[in-house]
């Protein structure tokens, strides 16, 4: 990984019309690339609506290959600029079996890797498990010409032990296409409640890590197709951290947003230095880690 480096994120929102959406997304990498960033990430499944709001089997049309279109733009624009991009695909591996998958184009435009979402939800509004075969991959580094990519995907940020094992296994930057946001029903209290956990979990994993943080969330209101449920009003709040969970940028609530900041590879090494938590894991007792619970 290079020594500085400028990280740019394109947080937008996004309607049912593909090519409209990989526009935005397109014109966010050209404009973060005139900023001086060096690395981009878009946000989770950023070609289209959260289509996971309602099960329905047409939704599987929009799926496509890797490599195929989205990722067959996304290398061209990286080559083109010189920058590598994260993006996000719906990704059809066989019949009946879909992947939410992050992708990562290097600067050549080569893909140099994809990481397929582990943790998958479902929960109303999030019927993510009805479309997504979890990931096999496990929680590896992608390696780039910027440094190693630790890549996960929206749920996969609430878990402590895929940011550690990403971390463990070399990534230098921990990287989250994300969609989330309210249910309108929910009252003001609780709505800052969900946003703040939300931001406090993620500030929480580069602490403990030693490492940058960058989320890229979606933004705007999604209604339901079903009209079952009031849709869902995405919160936007993209941020990039520093290894001690400090703010470096920080997107708005409620409209599209290009965040650029810069981060050094040595406050990851002297953080490390004297917060040390890797010397001092108990790796002899965590054998209960990996029960579904401790009873």
């Amino acid at each position: 990984m290079i020594s500085n480096l400028k990280i740019g994120l394109v947080q937008q929102s996004c309607s049912e019309h593909r090519d409209n959406n990989l526009t935005a997304s397109l014109t966010g990498i050209r404009e973060a690339a005139r900023l001086g960033a060096q690395l981009v990430l878009l946000q989770e499944l950023h070609t289209g609506v959260y289509f996971c709001q309602t099960e329905d089997t047409g939704r599987f049309d929009q799926s496509e290959s890797i490599p195929g279109p989205t990722t067959d733009a996304l290398a061209k624009i990286a080559k083109e600029l010189s920058m590598v991009v994260v993006g996000s695909v719906f990704e059809r591996r066989a019949p009946g079996v879909h992947h939410n998958t992050a992708v990562v184009l290097d600067a050549d435009g080569t893909l140099k890797g994809r990481y397929r979402k582990m943790h998958i939800p479902d929960d109303p509004g999030y019927c993510e498990k009805f479309y997504f075969t979890p990931g096999d991959q496990g929680f590896l580094p992608i390696g780039t010409s910027v440094g190693m990519l630790g890549v996960l995907v929206c749920w996969d940020q609430w878990y402590p032990e895929a940011a550690r094992l990403m971390a463990m296994h070399g990534a230098e930057l921990l990287l989250y296409p994300t969609a989330i946001g309210w249910d309108p029903r929910d009252n003001d209290l609780e709505k800052n409640h969900q946003r703040e956990a939300w931001i406090t979990i993620q500030r929480a994993h580069a602490i403990a890590n030693g490492l940058p943080l960058i989320t890229c969330n979606r933004t705007g209101f999604e209604p339901d197709p079903s009209g079952h449920s009031p849709g869902i009003q995405f919160w936007g709040s993209s941020f990039i951290a520093g290894p001690q969970g400090e703010f470096l940028a920080q997107a708005s609530i409620d409209k599209p947003e290009i965040l650029v900041a810069n981060i050094s590879r040595q406050r990851s090494e002297d953080i490390r230095r004297t917060w040390p938590f890797f010397r001092d894991r108990r790796i002899d007792a965590y054998q209960d880690l990996l029960k579904r619970y401790g009873k």
